[in-house]
């Protein structure tokens, strides 16, 4: 039995998506030759990649605005490292909602100053910050839209007059909004948009070559613009199943169709941990709450023994929450169904009829 599966990360897939890159595995598109043998200097990877990335752009409303897609690797963890390599030249701003923001600063330390504008830590990172103030002589100003571990998302793209940049690892694709307002967007493959091996980068090309420093070719933004993301031998899987992936979402209606189903199944989530007394949210504003990411935990002496043996009797899979947060994380990702988190709904409600 398929299990509904909530996994942070890797992600859930659409069962489409998984049957069609099964079948190149073996064999793409009769060629005689498997997906991962044949050459990435192919013509058959080369229209790949070309569809992969002219999707994204389509999705994200920003084709023929001066941005360039990128396949890369190393996850989001590089390009914590990468954007600093290739955008700060003195000082960058930060907002710290969490663990991977702390991460993504303790990198950009090593190229400049950095100012940390605002920081969610002193309540264990359960909120987002308000009414911070960017400063307008910094190279860059970077967030993080979701963060998977606590539970909480920026519902609200900050107003700022220098280039903003964006880790949305975990929520692309999931929400409309204006893209446009970003110079530079990352994240990695494997929450919403594939399988773990490939980081998509988003990039305005009018923001790079402004730092004086010499830059690694492999960490070098340019570099892999100029070789349309195959510098090196790219990711062949991983680029694929992404396309398949754009293309179901594509199929479906886009952003603005998906984004519908991720409301209810949010909705859906949250109406029972806030209806349901043997729970409670771990997110203290339910404005700051992610879509993505729901995190929650038992009440006080509820029968954690008891809920973990339902939700493992139901065929639920991944509910376990991070170990610096503790109780549990349901994961909504795009193509997670609304029946998923129906039964997981279910199960809270007759852990409150056994309790």
């Amino acid at each position: 039995m398929k299990k509904h599966n909530f996994s942070p990360g890797p992600c859930i897939l659409p069962a489409s998506v998984m049957a069609k890159a099964a079948e190149a595995v073996v064999e793409y598109n009769g060629i005689g030759l498997s997906l991962i043998e044949m050459s990435h200097r192919s013509k058959e990877f080369v229209e790949i990649m070309e569809s992969a990335r002219n999707l994204v752009l389509e999705h994200l409303g920003l084709s023929n605005k001066g941005y360039q897609v990128l396949f890369l690797q190393g996850g989001a963890s590089m390009e914590f490292l990468m954007v600093a390599y290739n955008l700060l030249q003195n000082k960058a701003a930060y907002l710290n909602t969490g663990t991977w923001s702390t991460k993504a600063i303790k990198e950009a330390k090593m190229f400049g100053e950095l100012v940390e504008v605002a920081s969610s830590k002193d309540q264990n990172f359960n909120y987002i910050p308000a009414n911070f103030e960017v400063p307008a002589d910094v190279d860059y100003f970077h967030i993080t839209s979701n963060n998977t571990i606590f539970g909480t998302q920026l519902q609200e793209i900050p107003n700022t007059t220098v280039p903003l940049v964006c880790d949305m690892s975990s929520d692309i694709f999931s929400r409309q909004m204006d893209f446009s307002k970003f110079d530079l967007i990352y994240a990695g493959a494997q929450k919403n948009m594939g399988p773990a091996g490939t980081t998509l980068v988003v990039v305005k090309e009018d923001i790079l070559g402004k730092v004086d420093r010499q830059i690694p070719s492999m960490l070098d933004y340019n570099v892999h613009i100029g070789k349309d993301s195959m510098f090196n031998t790219p990711p062949v899987f991983a680029v694929y199943v992404s396309l398949l992936t754009l293309q179901w979402l594509k199929d479906l209606g886009g952003i603005s169709e998906i984004e519908k189903i991720n409301n209810a199944k949010a909705d859906l989530l949250y109406g029972e941990i806030d209806r349901n007394p043997l729970f409670k949210g771990f997110v203290a504003n339910p404005a700051d709450r992610s879509k993505m990411n729901a995190t929650f935990n038992l009440a006080e002496n509820a029968n954690k023994g008891l809920f973990d043996q339902l939700w493992n009797e139901a065929g639920i899979n991944g509910l376990n929450g991070h170990r610096s947060v503790g109780g549990y994380r349901a994961s909504m990702y795009n193509a997670l169904s609304l029946d998923s988190v129906q039964v997981l709904v279910d199960v809270m409600k007759e852990f409150e009829q056994k309790s």
